[in-house]
This record gives C-alpha cells, structure tokens and sequence, in this order.
C-alpha cells in the first residue's frame, strides 16, 4: 500500500509539474483558436501516455513504452512546428534536432527491449495499475519538460517580431550555431557510447562482463552525459527568442541532468552494477578510476580490465 500511495502522490506531482510548466511557456507564446499552442502541446504529451498506458496495463507488457514516448516526440514537436507563428531557421533546427535525436534513441531502446523480450524495470510496478500508470504519466513530464525551451521558442510570439528584421531562412545568430554545435558533441557521443556497448555485448566472450573500454573508459555513463550536452545545445538555441516565463523552460537540461543522475538512471544502473560486479577486484579498480559521469581520460596508472554495464 505504501508504493501505491507514493506512486499515487509522484502521479498527481507530475501532473502539477507539467500544468505548471504549460502555463509558464505559454506566456508570450502563439496561440490558435484562443488556446496556447505551448499548452495544447503538452496536453497532447500527456494524454499519449495515458492511451497507451491502457493496452500496455491490459496486456501487461512496457514493449511498448519508450517507443510511445519516442513517438510523442516526433509529433508534439512536429504539431507546434506546423501551428507555431513562423517558420524560421531557428524552428527547423530545433524540430530537427529533436526528431532525430527521439528516432534515434526510441528505436534503439525499442529493439534492446524486444531483443530481451521485457525491460526488467517494470518487474514490479507492472502488476499495479496506480504505479504503472505512474510510469507513464512521469513519460508524460519527461516528454514535457526536455523539450520544453524547444517548444517555447517555436510557439513563441516574439518570432513574429522578428520577421521585418530578416528573411526568415537567414535569421541564424551566433546561438543557434553555438547551440548546434553543442548538440552535435553531445548527440555523437551518445551515439558512440550506445554503439560500443551494443557491439560489446554482441561477443559471446563478454557474457557476464562489464564495459571498460572506448568511451566507458572516460565514464562509467558518457551515454547520459552526451543526453544532457545535447539538450544543454537545444536550450542554447532556444534562449533568443524566450521571453518572460517562457525562460523557466530552460529548466530542461537541468531537469535531465537531476532526472539521470539523481533519479531514474545513475543511480538505478550503479545498484544493479554493484549487486552485480561488487567485490571484484578489476570492476572496483574501475570504478577507482573512471568518473561516475562527466568523462575525464583513463589515467595511466592502470590497466583497462575486459568488461558490461547497462544503459
């Protein structure tokens, strides 16, 4: 009854959270039929999560789950590109970048899960309807809060302001290339990361082993590392046209770093690593010398034992 109840209060939070953020990058944003476009959007996030939830609890399978959340990606920030105010090179770039990276990621996560048949997270959370429908509504919030700056700089009004100023294909400033560059970094090297853990794990000789080698030699986590760099890029990009509480939602890189490192994913992957390979002298010495997060090279001092660890 007690992680009902605490899924129960996390659910109702995350609602609060998500109602809260609508209305602040609502403000001084586009609206259509006298209903914010920022708003609908995040609406449209959450109502995603709950339909899906509905056959996912029926047949009792999260399959299903980070490819809906991929989905609700593409198209919520597709939806406010098409009703936003303007079509610039700034909401290009940043519905781009936002499509490629919910793509490449949901597919990737989509056919890790159907490869092990279930995602072992939802082990115990499944059965209940309360707490798995808790997992999909804080899907809802992930969805709403990553890509909020995002989404307030394609709905915000003040683009309207600027198109006296310049050709709208040729309104590109020095943070939309910083911001772009930004995203690249990170972007590749969660791209590189996912890529040798996956051929890692491929080697039958590395059964039971943990990664320490390439990218995971620098961190024991450079795939949420590069996550938090590319959305610290999109909020570069974002930042000139946010006005007013529309600048809350450059809360999004924060929220992914506290999510990822304080909650959902470090913490969870650091346990289950522990339980695992605690003890043993060659991963203890690795865990010695390599950052839990931001990579920092392989000091010399040491070896680098074979070893696999979980996204």
């Amino acid at each position: 009854m007690k992680a009902e109840r605490t899924a129960l209060i996390s659910l109702l939070a995350a609602v609060c959270v998500g109602v809260g953020i609508a209305a602040a990058g609502s403000r001084g944003g586009h609206s259509v039929g006298g209903v914010p476009v920022f708003a609908l959007a995040v609406g449209v996030a959450f109502l995603v999560q709950w339909l899906a939830f509905v056959p996912a609890y029926l047949l009792q399978t999260e399959q299903f789950y980070d490819l809906t959340g991929s989905l609700t990606y593409v198209g919520v920030i597709t939806m406010a590109a098409m009703l936003g105010p303007r079509v610039d090179a700034r909401s290009v770039v940043l519905w781009a970048l936002v499509v490629i990276w919910a793509a490449r990621l949901g597919t990737f996560l989509f056919g890790r899960v159907r490869k092990a048949g279930k995602d072992s997270r939802f082990d115990e959370i499944r059965p209940s309807s309360v707490r798995f429908l808790n997992a999909w509504t804080v899907q809802g919030l992930w969805v709403s809060l990553t890509m909020a700056a995002a989404l307030a700089a394609i709905t915000s009004a003040e683009r309207m302001t600027e198109a006296t100023a310049s050709p709208a294909w040729l309104d590109v400033d020095a943070f939309l290339v910083a911001g772009l560059l930004v995203w690249v970094a990170g972007f590749a090297i969660e791209v590189v990361a996912d890529a040798q853990k996956r051929r890692f794990r491929a080697e039958p000789a590395n059964s039971g082993r943990f990664i320490s080698t390439g990218l995971w030699s620098w961190s024991r986590h450079p795939n949420y590392f590069g996550e938090i760099v590319l959305w610290t890029g999109v909020a570069v990009i974002a930042f000139p046209v946010l006005t007013g509480w529309q600048l809350v939602t450059l809360i999004s890189p924060v929220f992914v770093y506290v999510l990822l490192t304080r909650a959902s994913g470090v913490p969870l992957l650091e346990r289950k690593a522990d339980a695992t390979w605690g003890g043993q002298e060659e991963y203890e010495r690795y865990k010695a010398r390599t950052p839990t997060f931001v990579p920092r090279p392989p000091r010399r001092s040491a070896g680098n034992p074979p070893s696999g660890r979980t996204r």
